[in-house]
């Protein structure tokens, strides 16, 4: 069978005093139709990157309202996983070569897992394209089938998007982050747009005191006195590692102490990734107030929420991006964000008032070097952002969106 991805228990009273008791009450009266209805997600990894935290916190608090919730992540040979990379990288706009092997070892390996996958269920969840073609090989398709793109595929080459497309057309509704994403070919009956959202209870958000975060940071050779600036992504040609420390040179002509971090979630799916922090260190060379940071030398999710915290300015300079939920944990945690005004993101960052939409290297560095040095601005973006994100990407949200759609496809 499929990897079962198992989940710590959370309760949904627990966000009363974050989202208030109306809300709470609205998301339960949602789930009572849902009651003891099976539901599946199924993607490619339990950890690293957005979609594995968001389930980590979504497929607990769908048990805790009624819902028989499952969470269980598929099997692929190494050779699979370059695949579906460059399938990612081609849907996002970049120029891969797609091969008729590369088609071959897609279809082999979504064949072996939906032989894998077993039990029948009321709703089955598939993110991203991974495991879209599933579907494909079920001889019954039993229940409601859903397809979640966490990607930006406005830009997607021609022939990935073709090839992905039939397998998508089979599902009951598809959902994307935002309308513009929705390819104009697509034909569905059922489509949502639907936003990601963060958990405010998870260890990569909850409040942290500040002994606690110079502690963290200290103990990571980084000093919590002098100015830092953050990008917490993977090591990956779209979220521009390479353009951000260029940037930081800039920043660092005019603010001599400033440092820079680059933390990331390594990712047993993500081959490319390895490359990319090796292109990435090699461009550091020997700056020591650069830090390359990620799970491998103990950068966990409190370590994350700790760097964050202990921030000045955080900085997501993305050349294409789904969503970006590190941007949203930024500003939960009132912190000004720098950031590409590419996909998702302009969602986030309301320009000049939760933080700065930028184009190229040296406008993003004369945004932080204003932010640094105008440190009252700064607090106020932050305040504005944090109220931002209890209003509008809160897993409270995420929830109550899931169980409407369920409730539409019954």
């Amino acid at each position: 069978m499929l990897e079962v991805v198992e989940t710590e228990k959370k309760l949904l009273d627990d966000y009363i005093n974050i989202v208030g008791k109306k809300e709470i009450e609205e998301i339960k009266r949602l789930a009572l139709p849902l009651m003891e209805k099976k539901v599946i997600h199924i993607n490619a990894t339990s950890y690293g990157g957005g979609v594995a935290e968001i389930l980590s916190t979504l497929v607990p608090l769908m048990k805790d309202v009624g819902l028989e919730a499952e969470w269980q992540v598929i099997k692929g040979s190494d050779d699979f996983f370059s695949v579906t990379k460059a399938i990612h990288n081609g849907l996002q706009g970049m120029d891969v070569s797609f091969t008729e092997e590369m088609k071959k070892i897609f279809l082999k390996n979504n064949q072996l897992n939906e032989k894998l996958f077993e039990d029948e269920y009321d709703f089955v969840v598939i993110h991203d394209p991974q495991p879209v073609a599933i579907l494909n090989y079920r001889r019954e398709k039993i229940g409601k089938w859903v397809w979640r793109l966490h990607i930006d595929p406005t830009q997607a080459q021609e022939n990935i998007w073709q090839f992905i497309k039939p397998f998508v057309e089979k599902y009951d509704a598809a959902v994307f982050t935002l309308k513009e994403y929705v390819k104009e070919d697509l034909k569905m009956k059922n489509v949502a747009i639907i936003p990601p959202a963060i958990d405010p209870l998870s260890p990569k958000n909850i409040e942290m005191d500040q002994k606690m975060i110079e502690d963290i940071v200290r103990k990571f050779k980084v000093d919590p006195d002098r100015p830092i600036i953050t990008q917490v992504s993977r090591f990956d040609p779209w979220k521009d590692p390479l353009g951000v420390i260029d940037m930081y040179r800039i920043v660092k002509k005019e603010i001599k102490n400033v440092q820079l971090i680059l933390i990331a979630s390594m990712a047993h799916d993500d081959p490319e990734g390895w490359e990319y922090y090796e292109k990435t260190s090699r461009h550091a060379g020997e700056d020591y107030d650069i830090h390359l940071l990620s799970n491998l030398n103990g950068v966990e999710n409190l370590e994350v929420n700790a760097f964050q915290r202990a921030s000045n300015v955080i900085i997501q300079k993305s050349l294409r991006e789904g969503f970006g939920l590190v941007i949203t944990e930024a500003l939960w945690k009132g912190k000004p964000v720098v950031a590409g005004n590419v996909g998702g993101i302009p969602l986030q960052v309301d320009n000049r008032r939760t933080g700065y939409l930028v184009g190229g290297i040296s406008e993003c560095a004369e945004r932080v070097i204003y932010l640094l040095r105008n440190s009252e601005i700064a607090d106020k973006m932050g305040i504005s952002g944090k109220e931002y994100v209890r209003k509008n990407f809160l897993i409270t949200r995420l929830l109550k969106d899931y169980l409407s759609l369920f409730n539409s496809l019954k």
